[in-house]
């Protein structure tokens, strides 16, 4: 599977730290203690900073080596985070309706495609309780460059996919933190809660 050949290696955006940007959601009290999902966790960085920060976390990844991966770290650093394998367009087989407070997704927006886009986000609306937050971190349309992958958001695609379901709190500009080019990505944040 793709995903598991990805992660026989160091994918550009496993960085070994959490990305700025949900750091800084903790930072602001955005993100509170609560239950909190993280999908498409990958290696579990943001899973493990959201456990350190009083939450109760599950990460789900298609990669088994990255969840692996995942529990390995969690083990070595004392954090108790329940990593799964699974995939967040079957979310309804993996977790019940209202379960979360909290759902982080950290670049996997952009690699889902146009026609499973309405799909993954009635999954994401569907685990969040009422009034429930989704931060969503892409890569944006401001990133320059030729190549075609990542992909890249614009506003208005983030808007129109998620203002049926949810009330878009902002959407602003941040860094994606990679291995290429550190620090130095255009994305965008979504703060969104249930409506």
């Amino acid at each position: 599977m793709f995903w598991d050949e990805v992660y026989k290696g160091t994918p550009p955006w496993d960085i070994d730290h959490p990305q700025p940007a949900f750091q800084a959601l903790i930072e602001s009290g955005e993100i509170r203690p609560g239950r909190a999902l993280d999908i498409g966790c990958g290696r579990g960085e943001n899973a493990i900073m959201l456990a350190k920060n009083d939450c109760d976390v599950t990460g789900v990844d298609l990669a088994k080596d990255a969840i692996s991966d995942a529990k390995a770290k969690a083990i070595e650093r004392h954090v108790k985070v329940n990593f799964i394998v699974g995939n967040v367009l079957e979310m309804d087989q993996l977790f019940t309706e209202d379960e979360f407070d909290i759902v982080i997704d950290s670049g996997l927006f952009h690699v889902i495609t146009d026609e499973e886009r309405l799909l993954f986000t009635r999954h994401v609306h569907r685990v969040l309780k009422e009034g429930g937050k989704y931060f969503m971190l892409c890569f944006s349309d401001k990133e320059p460059g030729e190549y075609e992958l990542p992909r890249r958001a614009s506003k208005a695609e983030i808007e129109s996919t998620f203002s049926p379901l949810f009330n878009i709190i902002y959407i602003k500009d941040v860094i994606f933190d990679s291995l290429l080019n550190p620090g130095r990505r255009q994305a965008y944040l979504l703060s969104a809660t249930k409506s």
